[in-house]
């Protein structure tokens, strides 16, 4: 929120004061979610004291950004009763957007029914064709994109819109006709226009129109930057064509630049690691490090590249530069290790990580002792893997699942071993936290069945 303003019925803002309006309504908005606005706009007016329809709406800015939608409507329900201030076409673009988003889009549709006709600019026409779009509803759509172009007001951000719908639903057959619709009428196409079509273009992949757009892109310095290239190169994958893939990827190296940097990176890492081109992997890791701090995503992505890439001895080494200097702890990347681990049988490894994490005050969940659990399972040491899983369950957090498969390994090793109590123990412990359900139950005993008769030859 600006602090430069304090509000006021007068049009220009004043000096800002900590105990004024703005402060206390910013603080409802932060610290008590559910707790209306209304009354303290009118306890501040009823108080006589002065406010700002400029320094409203700013408020109004903070939910909408933290998807507050309701808090937001709120205070324009506050202001059409005010009798204080004149509704702007602005405005009710700007509620129906809200209403959308919060009561969903056929509370949005009456709304914009009820909206007088000499606000129905082409604002709120273009706020109802961001909901139509939102919502997928494409002859909706379509139709408000019409009224749009009747009002002469279908510019390049509505043609963005409809772009970006078309993209959504697969429809490139359209998407290609209003490219050549805005170059037959002159409508400028942005860097937006151009990032949603090759988007989908690369998605088919239509490596003609793919090379051709990027080309244009080329051309002109102000619409080019890292990003068109990796999406050109994942349309060439998509295509099987890793040497020209290679080549775009390449072509991108030198334009990384700003906050943006990292997250280029980030895509590259990823985008080598699916070409098997393991010495870029490295090459960019390396040439980048001294430039550009890495975070979290960043080891995240190269560790299990590396993993993919088989290559576990240069992931121990990657988690080794992480645990020496991260900031913020995250719990996926040793996991990620762990795992690697798991899926090669280095149990004793993969253990050592979990032990340094419960050292360190760490506390492991349901998933990360399933992980050990599987691994164990792979190695045929069930007695540990039947461990494994008590620990799983009695870690889990709603909405966890155990994995299937070794949980009906574990379930089978008990029942072959005769040990009636401790399979039943398991099986309590799933149903005491509703991870147990009589179809899977059911499911559980038919999968173990099946093994058996496999196993049988029957």
């Amino acid at each position: 929120m600006d602090e430069t303003c304090t509000f006021s019925f007068v049009s220009l803002p004043g000096k800002f004061n900590q105990t004024s309006f703005s402060a206390n309504t910013y603080l409802v908005f932060l610290t008590r979610p559910k707790e209306s606005v209304i009354p303290i706009l009118n306890k501040w007016v009823g108080e006589e004291k002065l406010i700002n329809y400029e320094c409203l709406q700013t408020i109004i800015k903070s939910p909408r950004a933290g998807r507050r939608y309701e808090r937001a409507l709120q205070i324009y329900e506050w202001i059409k009763n005010s009798k204080h201030f004149d509704i702007l076409a602005g405005d009710v673009a700007v509620q129906l957007d809200l209403i959308s988003k919060a009561h969903g889009l056929k509370a949005a549709e009456t709304y914009f029914n009820s909206i007088p006709d000499d606000l129905r600019t082409y604002q709120v026409y273009a706020a109802l064709l961001n909901c139509y779009a939102d919502a997928k509803v494409l002859n909706k759509a379509e139709d408000t994109m019409q009224k749009l172009k009747e009002l002469g007001y279908a510019g390049t951000v509505a043609y963005n819109v409809m772009l970006t719908l078309y993209s959504k639903m697969g429809d490139v057959e359209k998407l290609h006709s209003l490219v050549l619709e805005m170059e037959d009428k002159g409508i400028a196409a942005d860097v937006i226009t151009y990032n949603i079509v090759l988007t989908a273009y690369a998605s088919v992949p239509d490596v003609t129109e793919m090379e051709k757009l990027l080309m244009k892109m080329e051309a002109d310095p102000l619409l080019i930057d890292w990003s068109p290239y990796t999406v050109a190169a994942k349309g060439f994958l998509k295509a099987g064509d890793i040497e020209k893939a290679y080549e775009t990827l390449k072509k991108c190296e030198h334009l990384f630049k700003g906050n943006r940097a990292r997250l280029a990176i980030d895509v590259l890492v990823t985008l080598y690691t699916s070409m098997g081109k393991k010495d870029d992997v490295y090459r960019i890791w390396n040439k980048f490090k001294r430039k550009v701090k890495h975070h979290n995503s960043s080891y995240h992505c190269m560790i299990s590249g590396l993993e993919k890439l088989d290559d576990l001895d240069g992931a121990e080494q990657i988690f080794a530069e992480w645990e020496a200097k991260w900031l913020h702890f995250s719990f996926g990347i040793p996991i990620l290790l762990v795992t690697a681990y798991c899926k090669k049988g280095h149990m004793e490894k993969a253990i050592s990580i979990i032990e340094k994490l419960v050292e360190s005050g760490k506390h492991p969940n349901g998933s990360t002792w399933n992980r050990l659990a599987h691994g164990y399972c792979v190695r045929n040491d069930m007695e540990k893997a039947v461990e494994m899983m008590r620990k799983a369950i009695l870690a889990s957090e709603p909405g966890w699942k155990p994995h299937f498969h070794s949980l009906a390994s574990c379930v089978k090793y008990l029942q072959s071993k005769g040990d009636t109590q401790r399979e039943q123990e398991l099986k309590d412990l799933l149903r005491v936290r509703d991870l147990f359900p009589k179809e899977v139950e059911k499911g559980l005993d038919k999968y173990i069945e099946i093994g058996n008769q496999m196993s049988r030859g029957t």
